[in-house]
């Protein structure tokens, strides 16, 4: 197997997506019994809002980068690779000024018109800086995407997390003091911190590890107006679809507070279960993420490459493997959030009560996980104006159901209005890869038998779960003892019923550098 396939590559970002959320895990529960959920509610208030602009100043030109250089990598023309990122650098690098200063001119309007809650203003004032950091940082792990080296990513956005909840929990421990919304700030505070880490970590591998160039013979340099029109080409419907996300996003947290003082609370106790909601429950339910994120960043490059051999049959054979992974890690961590979501939220975080959007947001789980390898999937193929469109349908429906089921329903009506979309994007765009590349799944292998083993591993949990609650509550241990036994009874039934093959282990061999 090619050290630098798309599985590998997958597996690299797996293994760090890996220790990030470990890291983040610990860092989210530190986070939330300091700054408490009224102080999460109020960075993730506005942090989308920050992400947006960020959608802008990249302009969804590392995607654009990733692709391109893996065509021109494919095609054996590395200085065609080096020019495409040269001139997509320098867009990057004047998007992210020019969206950068028009922030810092409409935060007057930000704050008297856009901000829920007075309080977060100097929390994003905190988050600028990181606006231009985290633009270019994303060109140079473009260019590594687009070679199919994912340790370069990897390593940065370990550093880079590291660095996050160091100082962000430190800045904010000595701003606590002075206010909630000081402690906020020191989150933010944090973020930039480690954004400029990974950054730093990406400036000295490029500087040592970046291929060198062979002697220039009869390559003629591409134009550079031929070479943006390449870029953007792509880069427009991935901006497009990623503000689109953002943008909802942006809407979701302006308008969930306001619906949930409609169904009766006040600011603050609004703002504490917004932050509950996504501090908590959905901190939890994109835990699977680890694996579907990190195929759909391995997929663009790798699906394009396939491409442009005009390996189709390929291509169909990543894509099933690719969602086989996704339910192999989907389906059990579903089960899981369904089965046990207070005792996660109480024993983890300290607040049993955000169980109550778990449990719901559940339903949606393997859902979310296919959209997102979905959605990497069709990326690569260059066919992103498919999951704007399945994106621009599904937050419709989403926004309709926060405005009506929040104000009726609270937390669980928010909960049940993002299930809805999760489907909605998962099946569209699952309809989009049968009509370009013609897939047609075995059913039975991809989703079959991992969800047998599901229900067996579920059945088995249900069963631990409740002969320890007939002598009192889930204990820390109590649960890691359900998880294990639980966990354990999924990799019996997988392997008892061929839903993991010989090939699965000896590739995480090879992964690993063993050799059977």
């Amino acid at each position: 197997m090619s050290r630098h396939s798309f599985i590998y590559g997958a597996f690299v970002l797996l293994l760090a997506s890996l220790c990030n959320r470990i890291i983040g895990f610990i860092y989210q529960i530190l986070m939330i019994r300091l700054i408490r959920p009224e102080g999460v509610g109020l960075f993730n208030m506005i942090y989308p809002i920050y992400v947006l602009i960020l959608v802008l100043a990249t302009a969804g030109i590392p995607v654009a980068i990733a692709k391109l250089i893996a065509e021109e990598v494919a095609r054996g023309n590395l200085w065609g690779a080096y020019r495409v990122f040269s001139v997509a650098f320098w867009w990057i690098v004047a998007c992210s000024l020019f969206f950068t200063l028009i922030l810092i001119l409409g935060l007057p309007f930000l704050q008297n018109y856009i901000f829920p809650n007075p309080k977060v203003y100097y929390c994003f004032l905190s988050l600028i800086p990181g606006i231009i950091i985290v633009s270019l940082c994303s060109a140079f792990r473009g260019f590594f995407q687009g070679l199919q080296q994912m340790t370069p990513t990897a390593i940065s956005q370990v550093a880079e997390q590291m660095v996050r909840v160091i100082a962000g929990l430190g800045i904010a421990w000595l701003m606590l003091p002075r206010g909630i919304e000081y402690a906020a700030m020191g989150i933010s505070l944090g973020v930039v911190l480690g954004e400029f880490v990974g950054f730093m970590f990406m400036l000295a591998i490029y500087s040592k590890k970046r291929p060198y160039l062979p002697p220039l013979s009869a390559y003629c340099p591409v134009p550079v107006l031929t070479v943006t029109g390449q870029i953007f080409n792509l880069a427009i419907p991935v901006t497009l679809t990623r503000f689109v996300s953002t943008a909802f996003l942006t809407i979701d947290a302006m308008l969930i507070p306001r619906r949930l003082q409609i169904a009766g609370m006040d600011l603050n106790e609004a703002t504490g279960v917004y932050g509950q909601f996504v501090g908590i429950a959905e901190s939890l339910l994109f835990t699977p993420s680890i694996v579907t994120i990190s195929l759909a960043t391995a997929l663009v490059p790798a699906v394009s490459d396939a491409l442009a051999k005009n390996d189709l049959p390929l291509v169909r054979v990543r894509t099933e493997e690719a969602l086989r992974l996704t339910m192999l890690a989907g389906l059990p961590a579903t089960a899981i959030f369904l089965l046990l979501p207070r005792e996660l939220c109480r024993i983890i975080f300290g607040y049993a009560d955000a169980g109550m959007a778990l449990g719901v947001l559940a339903l949606g789980g393997p859902f979310l996980y296919l959209q997102q390898t979905t959605t990497g999937i069709l990326q690569g193929l260059g066919r992103a104006e498919r999951p704007l469109r399945n994106l621009l349908i599904a937050s419709v429906f989403k926004v309709a159901g926060i405005y009506y089921l929040t104000s009726t329903l609270g937390i669980r009506g928010t909960a049940l209005s993002f299930c809805v979309a999760y489907m909605i994007m998962a099946l569209l765009n699952y309809r989009d890869l049968k009509n370009i590349i013609g897939l047609r799944l075995d059913f039975g292998y991809c989703l079959g038998k991992p969800l047998v083993a599901t229900a067996g591993m579920a059945g088995v949990m249900s069963y631990v779960r409740q002969f320890i609650m007939n002598f009192g509550e889930l204990s820390f241990f109590d649960l890691l003892v359900v998880l294990f036994l639980g966990g354990v009874t999924y990799l019996f039934l997988l392997l008892l019923s061929g839903g993991i093959h010989g090939h699965d282990l000896r590739r995480l061999t090879s992964f690993l550098g063993w050799r059977s």
